[in-house]
């Protein structure tokens, strides 16, 4: 359903000699939030979120789901780190239990939304190794793109205008979070 030419789950796992478009953006980002402010970006934002409760999906002392209120895709979702962790393998025991914890979590809940098997990418944001030790400002991160709309058979498309020029939302992303977190 994904564009995959065989119906399975699979992953991937990319690496280059240069850092993607993507999370160089979201390194200057991070990094221009930091000197500025002296906090962190994805912590700041997981510190509204939470303080906000619209768009918060499910959160933990570890980890926090929310739909980003600058999301694209009907039921995307941000699954941000809330210790001090840039990089997946910097996860204790703690961090990785409440990952798997929040990961089933959401993911049933993608499921239920639409008694489906929900499809999705979904892609991990930790701090590039060419930074070194220069990760102060990163906060690991996911990032998932589901593609349903409105039901098991209805898929959001990115054409037209919305591929060339702005992303149109079908529903807001606190009518996202509420559905799914269960309510209508």
């Amino acid at each position: 359903m994904m564009g995959a030419s065989s119906p399975h789950p699979h992953g991937q796992v990319w690496a280059s000699d240069f850092i993607p478009v993507e999370v160089a953006k979201e390194d200057c980002s991070q990094r221009a939030w930091a000197a500025e402010r002296g906090e962190g970006l994805l912590d700041a934002i997981a510190v509204a979120e939470l303080a906000d409760g619209r768009r918060t999906i499910f959160a933990s002392s570890d980890w926090l789901a929310a739909v980003p209120h600058w999301a694209a895709w009907p039921f995307e979702t941000l699954l941000i780190a809330r210790r001090p962790v840039a990089r997946l393998e910097e996860l204790d025991d703690v961090g990785r239990a409440a990952l798997a914890a929040i990961l089933a979590d959401l993911l049933a809940r993608y499921d239920a939304l639409f008694d489906c098997r929900f499809p999705y990418s979904m892609g991990w944001h930790g701090a590039p190794h060419a930074l070194g030790d220069d990760t102060a400002h990163w906060r690991l991160h996911a990032h998932f793109y589901p593609p349903l709309l409105r039901s098991a058979s209805v898929r959001k498309h990115m054409v037209g205008f919305e591929l060339l020029a702005e992303a149109q939302r079908d529903l807001t992303p606190e009518q996202a979070a509420a559905r799914l977190r269960g309510g209508a």
